[in-house]
């Protein structure tokens, strides 16, 4: 009689279970599949985005194991196993490991934004933070500049994606301020074309844009004359030099009177 009564129960419960079962595993199978299929094409995408390799090993990687996560909650539930507490359970822990890495969850956030998104790139120089230097590398978390004095700069991707950065390089070139005093006694034409001359000579100064000469303020008998050429980023320091010791030779030579500004003192 017992017996009869189990049999009973495990007919019925195979009736019931066994649709749901089955089905379960369909829709396992079927998403497992999809969840590839969707893995590859946001690869690619990615991929034809040209973003960096680190970042679309993580975001393929979180993307896979969102989905399965999401399918392995819908089958549980499909064959009738309770899955709010589950739910509730990974929710909980969720947060807490939220909390726990704040910052870093934030540097992380940012890394993912400069990379999707490049501000800058490896070999721009940048200015950011009050630090200037040459990007070597864009990681997850930090990014790490090379100053002109070879320190290496390590910053937070947080802040960096959230503050103002000043990309010097990104055009391709660069436009250079030497400013020079004379004395009022000069003729400024003179002066003008003599600069002129240096600049044609001097093949790191770039056509176009064009240079620039303008006449600045006179103080303490002193005329500034500012010099803006362009130049290509890596010419930079070695332009300003070129140009301050050529332009001082060839204002001695032309007897032009260079003037010091006296500091006022505050």
């Amino acid at each position: 009689m017992n017996i009869d009564l189990y049999l009973e129960k495990i007919t019925a419960l195979l009736a019931e279970y066994t649709p749901r079962i089955v089905a379960a595993l369909l829709v396992l199978l079927v998403g497992l599949w999809l969840i590839k299929r969707i893995a590859v094409i946001a690869d690619r995408t990615m991929k034809q985005r040209e973003l960096d390799v680190s970042l679309r090993t993580f975001l393929k990687s979180l993307i896979s194991i969102g989905l399965k996560i999401t399918l392995i909650v819908t089958v549980a539930g499909m064959i009738g196993i309770g899955t709010a507490s589950f739910v509730t359970i990974l929710g909980a822990a969720g947060l807490a490991v939220g909390l726990a890495l704040q910052g870093s969850l934030s540097n992380f956030a940012g890394g993912v934004l400069i990379l999707i998104f490049k501000p800058y790139k490896v070999g721009d120089v940048i200015e950011a933070q009050g630090q200037i230097g040459e990007v070597k590398e864009i990681q997850i978390f930090n990014t790490l500049l090379l100053t002109a004095d070879h320190k290496t700069v390590i910053l937070p991707n947080g802040v960096l994606s959230n503050g103002t950065i000043i990309n010097v390089s990104r055009h391709g070139n660069i436009r250079i301020d030497v400013q020079l005093n004379v004395s009022v006694g000069n003729d400024l034409d003179k002066i003008k074309t003599l600069i002129h001359n240096v600049m044609d000579e001097n093949n790191k100064v770039l056509k176009y844009p064009e240079p620039a000469i303008l006449i600045g303020k006179t103080i303490d008998k002193a005329i500034a004359v500012h010099v803006r050429p362009f130049c290509l980023n890596e010419n930079q320091a070695a332009l300003i030099s070129e140009l301050y010791e050529t332009l001082k030779k060839r204002f001695e030579e032309s007897e032009i009177k260079l003037e010091a500004v006296k500091k006022t003192a505050k």
